[in-house]
């Protein structure tokens, strides 16, 4: 694979029925061409957190990953809320999920700290009121 191939997927908000797809495809593709199942194991979590937490607090957003045999970048762009405080946010436990989403099983708190977990490199940028960008990699 000389240029990167890129997955370019829309999330919509509060649609739990379709959550999941883009981490699940993403995965598919991973497998099909070859990567270890452990880089794809890492890279289906991280992305279906940031996917879920997209459909749980964002107003919709973007998931594009850009694979090469060096790394997997996931970028998930949202027009949510935007988060106010991203150490807290990071910390296990820490969840801002309505209580009818929690009743769903979601909103434990794990997003975040599980993409910090299964990546390589995590990158956060919010602005409250305009949205969060996210930045993930992950290396074979």
């Amino acid at each position: 694979m000389s240029e990167p191939i890129i997955l370019n997927y829309q999330v919509s908000a509060a649609d739990f029925s379709h959550a999941g797809e883009a981490s699940s495809n993403v995965k598919k593709t991973l497998k099909s061409l070859g990567f270890p199942p452990e880089v794809v194991r890492r890279v289906a979590i991280a992305m279906y957190e940031g996917e879920i937490n997209m459909v749980i607090h964002a107003h919709g957003g973007e998931a594009t990953a850009s694979i090469t045999p060096e790394e997997i970048e996931i970028i998930l762009k949202d027009v949510g809320p935007g988060i106010p405080d991203i150490p807290l946010a990071m910390q296990e436990g820490y969840s801002t999920a309505s209580d009818s989403v929690r009743g769903l099983g979601f909103g434990a708190g794990m997003g975040l700290p599980n993409m910090k977990r299964y990546t390589d490199f995590l990158q956060v940028n919010s602005v409250v009121g305009e949205g969060t960008t996210v930045r993930m990699i992950i290396r074979p």
